[in-house]
């Protein structure tokens, strides 16, 4: 007999199909969206006000600063974030009236002003704790992001500016594309399965043929440079941007987190949207001056 008093039993909810993501671990609908956006902005920013990509690298270098130093903290890091925000922008602006030499004083001075404030930080009365830690930490931080991305600010000053940026962003964005679709279509041997699994040699392979291709072409048409400049920046640029991903995946491993923020929809944070071009934008800078 069915005890009247029992408690009825509820009904389980059905459970929703999980969102789809692309093999490569994006929400690939509103990463497109976004790179779209973003590539658009940069694109009539580089045709019509070359120098407002100035206050972009800058916003950018902001974001991403705050982001990494976040997530250091979070993970009990003391990092000096005032100075060390306030010395990118000024490696970064520096640039403009004083060209690497401005960039290279501001940096050294960052790092200065850092190690002060760290040692200083909680009283002459304290000894600071982990200090050797937080300021390795630091001055990765500001060659990392500032530094790196002072050199990408140098390449717009040029009269042929913003044709070098625009050798830069299609070499990275090249190889991003075709280390992409490799790897998802073809990628079955891992190339760092302890730092990134998702990354394999066939992806590498793919970023080759794309990202010196477009480079040879971009090269040729936009700097009237000869082919084989193409492929040397071409090839420059793989290895860097291949590097700088599997730099920041190393840092993300580090910490225990997955992405350094949710600010970009299918990308993650700032830094992981230009983890690559940091590097790139330093052997952009060399090999392009170089060849002048």
């Amino acid at each position: 007999m069915t005890d009247q008093h029992s408690t009825p039993v509820e009904a389980k909810p059905v459970d929703e199909p999980p969102k789809k993501s692309s093999r490569a671990g994006r929400d690939l609908p509103a990463a497109i969206a976004v790179g779209v956006a973003l590539g658009g902005g940069l694109i009539a920013i580089l045709l019509f006000a070359p120098y407002l990509w100035l206050a972009l690298v800058a916003a950018a270098v902001a974001i991403a600063t705050f982001e990494v130093c976040s997530r250091l903290g979070e993970a009990g890091y003391r990092i000096p974030m005032i100075p060390l925000l306030v010395g990118g922008q000024a490696t970064l602006w520096l640039t403009w009236p004083f060209g690497p030499t401005g960039a290279l004083g501001a940096f050294a001075a960052t790092v200065v002003v850092c190690m002060i404030w760290r040692l200083v930080g909680q009283g002459l009365n304290h000894t600071p704790q982990n200090y050797t830690r937080d300021i390795s930490a630091t001055v990765f931080v500001a060659t990392w992001v500032p530094l790196f991305a002072s050199f990408g600010a140098l390449l717009i000053y040029p009269d042929d500016g913003a044709n070098r940026v625009f050798c830069l962003m299609l070499g990275v964005v090249f190889s991003d594309i075709g280390g992409y679709v490799a790897g998802v279509l073809f990628g079955k041997h891992t190339m760092a399965p302890a730092i990134s699994p998702k990354k394999s040699w066939e992806g590498l392979a793919g970023s080759l043929l794309f990202g010196v291709t477009a480079s040879v072409v971009a090269v040729v048409f936009l700097l009237d440079k000869p082919w084989w400049a193409g492929v040397a920046l071409g090839l420059m640029l793989v290895l860097t941007g291949t590097l700088g991903d599997l730099v920041e995946s190393q840092f993300k491993r580090d910490l225990g987190i997955k992405d350094m923020s949710n600010l970009l929809p299918g990308h993650g944070g700032m830094m992981d949207r230009i983890d690559a071009m940091l590097p790139s934008a330093v052997a952009t800078w060399i090999v392009l001056t170089l060849l002048a």
